[in-house]
């Protein structure tokens, strides 16, 4: 698909993603979140909890930096045990320091004294904030998320990653939300693959997918055209129907 939107990649964070322990599910929302913005998800990315290649990701996925996109969301690792460590391999990434940042460290004190719930260093760690970044509020958990550069940095925990992500979006650069329109077909992929084909050709500023899927012993096809361009859409699927004889 044709496009001129801003776009962006997700960063996931975690050896519980990696191991199966966790589902994640922080990158399926963010890219609904993204679509209905126009802001273009070309990648997704997930690493463990390894320094090194946090910080590698970061280079090769933010444009600052001389990464491939516009924009970077990473989920995960900014907690308070010892395997959080994105806020440090974000510090690295970008050449800065990294400290207690008195913000931070205010709303949360506040929080937890509001709350009965001890002040520790560990729940402290959290307020470490690469020297330069900007603060993202949590309206979940007082703990909060940062942007630096053109990567935001948020939570793993999913009531927590959607609360940041209700915070930055309004900030965010925007485009034009595609538009979609789909046709499912009682045949299988390889007798509507040529037809498929031929429009794609004929459209090629559309993106056009084929899903199959099976009910009982039928065999099927999930048809997909998506653009910027409505009229566009709708023209592609009027040829797509004529030449599959629908």
């Amino acid at each position: 698909m044709q496009s001129d939107n801003p776009t962006a990649a997700i960063l996931v964070i975690g050896d519980e993603i990696l191991s199966g322990r966790t589902r994640e599910g922080n990158a399926h929302h963010l890219s609904q979140v993204l679509n209905s913005i126009g802001v273009d998800l070309r990648e997704v990315r997930i690493v463990g909890d390894d320094h090194g290649q946090i910080v590698a990701s970061i280079r090769a996925l933010d444009k600052s930096l001389g990464g491939a996109w516009d924009m970077l969301f990473t989920s995960g690792g900014i907690g308070p045990t010892h395997d959080d460590i994105t806020a440090d391999a974000v510090a690295d990434a970008f050449g800065v320091g990294i400290e207690i940042n008195e913000e931070a460290r205010r709303v949360m004190v506040e929080r937890w004294e509001a709350r009965g719930v001890e002040v520790t260093g560990n729940r402290l760690r959290m307020a470490r904030i690469p020297l330069g970044a900007a603060l993202i509020p949590n309206a979940h958990s007082a703990a909060p998320g940062f942007h630096i550069g053109n990567t935001y940095v948020m939570a793993g925990v999913p009531e927590v990653f959607r609360a940041m992500v209700e915070a930055i979006v309004d900030g965010l650069p925007t485009g034009r939300p595609s538009v979609s329109e789909a046709l499912e077909v009682l045949r299988p992929e390889s007798d509507v693959a040529d037809g498929l084909r031929e429009v794609a050709e004929s459209f090629p500023d559309l993106s056009l997918g084929s899903y199959p899927f099976q009910r009982g012993q039928r065999y099927g096809t999930s048809l997909v055209i998506r653009g910027l361009d409505g009229k566009r859409v709708t023209d592609a699927m009027t040829a797509l129907r004529e030449r599959l004889a629908l």
